[in-house]
């Protein structure tokens, strides 16, 4: 029983874009790829029988195993690969994320129901992370794709949304939204004509319960309702040191790469100029956040890329601090002054004067709203009104990927490679929400994208870090490290910068003992 912050938005693995649709894909998904915990690619044995580059990295050769099986009996072939290349590359279908690297190769053939060929654009040292995309069944999704490209609105994609067509190790059992989504151990996964093929999964069912209060969480943690869950600061600190806790409980920690950010729309008249974006960063107490908010567990963040990532900027950029005299200054050089006396900083637009009065999305999380409601009272000092608004996950999601909010809380984790935050950052990327344009950082990230060499590399991503960080399309917040309370029973964990889950073995490292 696993713990969820959020509900799925779709069940299809190419409209995955949050960190709870990639954690039920890594279960129920065919993939051809995966990475160990320090991002060396490997072909997954339980899909692929070679895997074969050439010298000039323009093209990779795939022989798929012949005894892989959909969930309703449907052989797997080439033939889905291509489908699923060719559907995630169409404009018309709204795919918010796996597109990205994707669009890097220049076409797939299958020579045979096993055997594929990817052919790349460009001889780039990114290639093998552009092949690691999720695969939809062709048999299912064909039928419908003209008629209804967005895989979701018809009748027919509601039927497969609600009872999808799975190729991994597990398959839905039953989904109750907003409550829990219920997987069992495809049995057709491990046994073929009475044989056993593959390893079978441990876990014969795995319940992820959809808890977003953290506090409910850890009550049924202590209850053994869940298994597991990431703790936030407070919990970790506050309600995980007694006996209560350790009775059935335990914890632990480890490095993660995942950021916190307050992101600025930037095509919004607020926070065009990087000098506003600047100044907001220059408000907020970011040293009552990290010590008291966050209990001194997070670390400070200074842009995109971890300390400890190959690719960071050394020496590293530093973390902006609370000044609220400088943020003022900037302001003022901005044209954002209170020409009225009411105490709101305001700026004429062609003609009509505007006040700084704007809203921040964030989840109904605990610990986001307390950063937001500091955020709101920090600003308040200096003559800025700042809503905050908690907003459900998935509609948050929906109005993050139409940019259609002024500032947002949210966070990222850094991806396998550097080069798939040009997802983020590239000028009118998929999810770069918050509007963000600089032709230099395109420049460097397409850059990047073609060196081999990786301290050449490091240096060219390293740049990336500090426009990013000079321009403040976010404020950077934290660092969030892992910090897990899991029962007793669970063994296996093994923490890497993705977290317990993402990288390769990832789940699968997990058991429970069995009592005679």
């Amino acid at each position: 029983n696993r713990h969820v912050g959020a509900d799925l938005k779709s069940t299809n693995p190419i409209m995955g874009s949050s960190a709870v649709e990639f954690e039920v894909s890594s279960l129920t998904g065919f993939g051809l790829f995966s990475f160990d915990w320090n991002f060396k690619p490997f072909a997954v044995s339980d899909t692929v029988v070679s895997w074969q580059s050439s010298k000039d990295k323009l093209y990779d050769k795939v022989v798929l195993r012949d005894d892989l099986t959909w969930s309703d009996g449907t052989p797997i072939t080439a033939h889905d690969i291509v489908f699923t290349f060719k559907t995630i590359m169409n404009p018309a279908v709204p795919v918010p994320a796996v597109r990205s690297g994707t669009d890097q190769i220049r076409w797939i053939q299958a020579y045979d129901d096993q055997t594929l060929v990817f052919f790349h654009k460009e001889s780039l040292p990114t290639n093998v992370w552009n092949l690691n995309f999720p695969i939809i069944p062709k048999h299912i999704y064909e039928k419908e794709l003209e008629s209804d490209p967005t895989l979701q609105d018809s009748p027919y994609h509601v039927k497969f949304e609600n009872d999808p067509v799975t190729g991994g190790p597990y398959q839905f059992e039953k989904r109750e939204r907003g409550q829990e989504i219920l997987l069992k151990r495809r049995e057709s996964w491990y046994m073929q004509d009475g044989k056993q093929v593959r390893t079978r999964p441990y876990f014969e069912r795995v319940r992820l319960r959809i808890i977003e209060d953290p506090n409910t969480a850890l009550l049924a943690l202590k209850n053994g309702k869940i298994d597991e869950m990431a703790l936030n600061p407070e919990l970790w600190k506050t309600q995980t040191e007694d006996d209560d806790f350790y009775k059935i409980c335990t914890k632990a920690n480890g490095l993660e790469w995942v950021y916190f950010y307050f992101g600025w729309n930037c095509e919004t008249l607020f926070f065009q100029d990087k000098e506003v974006r600047q100044a907001m960063s220059y408000a907020f107490n970011h040293k009552e956040m990290l010590d008291e908010l966050c209990y001194g567990l997070y670390q400070p963040c200074t842009g995109i890329f971890h300390e400890t990532a190959w690719m960071s900027p050394d020496p590293m950029s530093k973390p902006y601090q609370q000044n609220l005299a400088k943020a003022e200054k900037l302001l003022d050089e901005a044209g954002w002054i209170d020409h009225d006396g009411d105490g709101i900083r305001d700026k004429e637009f062609d003609g009509k004067v505007i006040p700084f009065r704007f809203s921040i999305m964030t989840s109904s999380q605990p610990l986001s709203l307390s950063i937001c409601t500091l955020l709101k009272e920090n600003l308040a000092q200096i003559g800025i009104i700042c809503e905050v608004k908690p907003t459900e996950f998935t509609v948050m999601q929906d109005k993050a990927r139409n940019h259609q909010f002024q500032a947002m809380f949210g966070g990222w984790g850094t991806g396998t490679d550097p080069d798939t935050s040009i997802n983020l950052w590239k000028t009118e990327a998929a999810r770069n929400y918050v509007n963000y344009s600089n032709p230099e950082v395109d420049k460097l990230f397409e850059e990047g994208r073609r060196e081999f060499d990786k301290e050449k590399r490091a240096k060219i991503y390293g740049k990336i870090h500090e426009l990013l960080y000079d321009d403040q399309p976010y404020t950077w917040l934290y660092f969030r490290n892992s910090f897990y309370g899991f029962n007793k029973d669970l063994r296996g964990y093994v923490f890497s910068p993705r977290g317990p889950y993402g990288y390769g073995p990832g789940f699968s490292s997990l058991w429970k003992p069995v009592e005679n």
